[in-house]
């Protein structure tokens, strides 16, 4: 990490992230990203403590600002407290950015009721709370950054439960940048393709990996970086003209 700048030139306090799942994968990638680009940044992780250390460590050694905060996405208390941590410990909020997700892939005649459960409380229940407070708290200049997937597009057998979780996201997308009319706030959600995280790669085969980093015109997966440049340009200055949109990142995966 390189030119962080944890302040503004004349001395006044800078701009403040929050990014849930914000210790592992995308989230990781996209802390040090705004990290770096200047954002004091609140890393939040449901339970991996070591993960999250190590990512608040990595920001504070480069002479960046970060806290970890624990807290369950489908909480509305714990939102709440981590909402109220980012206020008190950096003055405000400017960009909150909800990459914590959970994915589950099964046919849906086969799909467990019990892990479909779980897994919209997370994705569902979880991207409503954290949006509900950013729509209450975030500054003007601010931006509010959700997740989906481009399997909302091309529709892959057994992501039926994950699927419909994240089309939730992308449907309350326009509607909360709508909500928020007046208060100079954007809200857009960003859609990865196959992205080579823990996540992604787990209980997949080589030979499957391999099919899907063909898939894309540029033939690859995407990596964390990728996910996070586009998370960083909708969170600053320049991408503030963007609002209410899903983006697809995915290197032209249709």
């Amino acid at each position: 990490m390189t030119n962080i700048q944890p302040e503004t030139p004349d001395g006044e306090p800078g701009r403040v992230a929050i990014v849930t799942g914000g210790s592992r994968g995308i989230g990781r990638a996209v802390s040090l990203r705004l990290a770096a680009d200047g954002l004091a940044v609140v890393v939040n992780y449901a339970g991996d403590t070591a993960s999250a250390e190590k990512t608040v460590t990595e920001i504070t050694a480069a002479g960046g600002r970060a806290i970890a905060v624990r807290a369950d996405i489908a909480d509305e208390n714990a939102v709440r407290a981590m909402f109220d941590r980012a206020e008190s410990e950096f003055g405000g909020i400017d960009v909150v950015v909800n990459s914590a997700g959970r994915m589950v892939l099964a046919p849906i005649a086969d799909f467990d009721l019990d892990a479909l459960d779980q897994l919209h409380r997370t994705n569902i229940r979880g991207a409503f709370v954290v949006a509900q407070q950013a729509a209450r708290r975030l500054r003007a200049g601010g931006s509010f950054v959700g997740f989906s997937t481009s399997v909302v597009g091309t529709q892959f057998p057994t992501y039926g439960a994950y699927v419909a979780s994240k089309a939730a996201v992308e449907s309350m997308t326009l509607i909360l940048a709508r909500e928020l009319r007046g208060r100079d706030v954007t809200v857009n959600t960003v859609a990865p393709g196959p992205t080579a995280t823990d996540l992604f790669l787990d209980g997949k085969s080589e030979e499957q990996i391999a099919s899907l980093a063909k898939t894309p015109p540029l033939e690859r997966l995407g990596t964390p970086e990728d996910i996070a440049r586009v998370v960083a340009f909708l969170a600053s200055p320049e991408g503030h003209w963007v609002n209410g949109q899903t983006l697809r990142a995915n290197g032209g995966l249709v």
